[in-house]
């Protein structure tokens, strides 16, 4: 279709402020003039119905409809979504992290259509489990292991890194929590920004759909570490993010303060027991293999160990700064799946996503466009996602 349609022009610049891009990157990823996006949001002009496509799905994340509403819509703002954190950091969240908050939020919705708006699961951690921020972490921990039926033992007889996060994130998603990843890095970066790198993932609270976004750019330890991390913030009502430095915290008062404090504490204790970690640690001097070594053990990131080596005064902060500093040179974080277009697509999005797209499309509820929508893909590319599905099926 090469015939310009009317759309509003004030919903189209809202829908690029409310990302935080400037006229000229939206311009760029369109391949097209900044006069031209200029003259849209002026409405002197208007763009195709394929640019239109572009701009929705592959820019904005929006429904196209959304563009033709007489008034822009409202919507919750990114203060309530995160309400624990402080506005030093909301005003430093960086326009890639403010897409892919758009992104996830588009994939809750698709979650409510997709399954009627009844979470499919018949346990749902978040609604049999409900903590305050007063909570012990040691019984926090000790719950939520309990609900997900994975002991200690299990999660030491793991492979890797990689294993324990396919079993970490299915667990999560059994029990009505969706897990969503992407990478956090800006198409046609070369590298993660500053900003952008800072953050590890986050989550959106509801009690229907709740979803975790994990940054795949990062180690899978540290994936794991992200998932509980948001968990905690759920199981607590509110949303949250894992940022690579937690300074912020003491711009924070109250419950906000101290829910921020706890999930860090209680990711840790879960990941690392303490009864454990110090029945180990007995018999073992303290220095970088061994770290690694109970690392590689739980599963978990050399940070991680370490963080409970400076919460029990068994290392000075000078000491930890160092060392975490060190790794982090030291440690080219891997792109995740690679190249392969649909075993990254699967990793993103996930079996249990992908399964009910395919299987609303099946029962003729979706059509191949709207799958392709739902899947964040070309519709050339929806026969390519059900074959990967198949595979996934065909290894169990």
């Amino acid at each position: 279709m090469s015939e310009t349609i009317p759309v509003n022009p004030d919903v189209l610049r809202w829908a690029r402020e409310s990302l935080r891009l400037s006229q000229e990157e939206v311009a760029r990823r369109m391949k097209k003039e900044t006069s031209d996006v200029e003259a849209w949001e002026r409405g002197e002009a208007s763009p195709t119905y394929i640019q239109l496509e572009s701009l929705a799905y592959d820019i904005y994340k929006r429904p196209i409809a959304l563009f033709f509403f007489p008034d822009i819509p409202e919507e919750e703002a990114i203060e309530r979504s995160f309400r624990t954190l402080p506005e030093q950091v909301l005003e430093r969240i960086p326009p890639r992290i403010l897409f892919l908050l758009r992104k996830a939020r588009v994939f809750q919705l698709n979650l409510g259509e997709l399954y009627d708006g009844v979470n499919p699961e018949e346990r749902q951690i978040l609604r049999d489990l409900n903590f305050a921020p007063s909570v012990d972490v040691s019984e926090m921990a000790e719950q939520v292991r309990g609900y997900l039926g994975i002991d200690l033992a299990q999660q030491l007889s793991w492979d890797d890194a990689d294993d324990a996060l396919k079993h970490w994130r299915a667990a999560f998603e059994e029990h009505g929590v969706f897990v969503f990843k992407d990478s956090f890095k800006a198409p046609g970066a070369k590298k993660e920004d500053a900003g952008e790198s800072a953050f590890s993932g986050f989550c959106l609270y509801d009690m229907d759909f709740p979803v975790i976004y994990v940054n795949n750019n990062k180690a899978k330890n540290r994936q794991i570490f992200t998932l509980f991390h948001e968990l905690a913030h759920l199981l607590m009502h509110t949303g949250g993010v894992d940022t690579r430095h937690d300074d912020y915290i003491e711009y924070l008062t109250g419950d906000d303060r101290r829910i921020e404090t706890l999930c860090n504490l209680f990711t840790a204790e879960f990941l690392v027991p303490s009864r454990d970690f110090r029945g180990r640690l007995s018999s073992k001097p303290i220095h970088d293999d061994a770290i690694a070594d109970f690392a590689e053990l739980y599963g978990v990131s050399r940070e991680t160990i370490l963080r409970r080596l400076l919460d029990w005064d068994l290392v000075s902060q000078r000491d930890y700064d160092k060392k975490t500093q060190q790794w982090r040179k030291e440690r080219k974080e891997g792109s995740g799946a690679g190249g392969n277009f649909y075993l990254t697509r699967g990793a993103y999005l996930g079996e249990k996503y992908i399964e009910a797209v395919f299987s609303n499309y099946h029962q003729g509820k979706v059509s191949q466009k709207q799958a392709a929508d739902y899947l964040d893909v070309k519709t050339r590319n929806v026969d390519g996602m059900e074959e990967w599905l198949f595979k996934q099926g065909a290894e169990v």
